[in-house]
């Protein structure tokens, strides 16, 4: 019980030498989770032999441009950049606003066999994703979108992690107080939920972006399967292309290409990483 006090302390609660080693705890974790992007980094700024050096390189050099150019030459990494950044982006709007739509209906209204529904989109997440690429690709080939973007968009723009989440956020989040009074004032179902529960579950929708963005946009599996022309090749593939024997691994220009393919990602947590904290801590701490 006592360790249980301690951590449920807050930091101006613990003492000098007790705030000094939270605070340690926490810079210490910093480091540790920065420390490979770091040397990332490093290693994209040197030579390919950087990689080898003992003990480990950690000075940052001067040749990112020349291992850099060497992927321009090998790649067209801009062009995969934007492919991801479309196909990310599409998939993470259609995700939050269809999730965000059943979550609000499973949460908020009475249907004959909802709980059934419920349960089966819950039932899906058990189901290894590896076992409806062949269903999916047959379905994409039917519709002759293979080595099109639609074959990337159009299977991810809902989930069941999306509705689940969705759904437990609006349950507690949203009063139904509200709703209702809504429903009083003349608002149609749209408008109260446009109007009223967007506003409150807006962290929710951030989070599930977020997460659904880098998921997308780290996907190489599919990509892989249906994508034939490199113009369609999403960064994932592109960074794949890099990888070839004939000549030795180029770590320094793998590594520079990875750090830049992994910008876009820092760019979009940084931008929303205030409502992914209030969504991923909304009801850790109760009032």
């Amino acid at each position: 019980m006592s360790t249980l006090r301690i951590f449920r302390k807050k930091p101006d609660d613990l003492g000098f030498f007790g705030k000094l080693g939270f605070y340690f705890l926490l810079i210490l974790g910093a480091l540790i989770s920065v420390f490979p992007f770091y040397w990332m980094f490093v290693v994209g700024t040197n030579d390919k032999g950087a990689v080898f050096h003992k003990p480990p390189l950690l000075t940052i050099g001067d040749q990112f441009f020349d291992n850099f150019s060497r992927v321009l030459e090998r790649s067209d990494i801009f062009l995969a950049l934007g492919n991801s950044l479309f196909v990310s982006s599409m998939v993470t709007i259609s995700v939050v606003f269809f999730c965000t739509l059943a979550g609000y209906a499973f949460a908020k209204y009475e249907f004959p066999l909802k709980n059934m529904l419920f349960v089966f989109v819950i039932a899906t997440l058990i189901v290894p994703q590896q076992l409806g690429v062949i269903p999916t690709y047959v379905i994409m080939s039917k519709l002759h979108w293979i080595d099109s973007f639609k074959a990337l968009i159009v299977p991810a723009m809902v989930n069941a992690f999306g509705i689940f989440w969705m759904r437990q956020y609006i349950s507690s989040a949203v009063p139904t107080e509200l709703i209702e009074a809504g429903r009083i004032d003349g608002g149609g179902h749209f408008r109260i939920f446009w109007k009223i529960a967007v506003p409150v579950i807006t962290p929710a929708m951030a989070t599930l972006g977020i997460l659904n963005f880098m998921t997308v946009w780290n996907d190489f599996f599919w990509p892989l399967v249906v994508l034939k022309n490199k113009e369609h090749f999403t960064i994932q593939i592109a960074l794949q292309q890099l990888f070839s024997a004939r000549d030795g691994l180029d770590y320094g220009m793998i590594m520079s290409a990875t750090f830049t393919a992994t910008l876009p990602l820092l760019v979009v947590f940084l931008f929303f990483s205030r409502w992914v904290i209030a969504g991923l801590t909304s009801g850790a701490i109760k009032s």
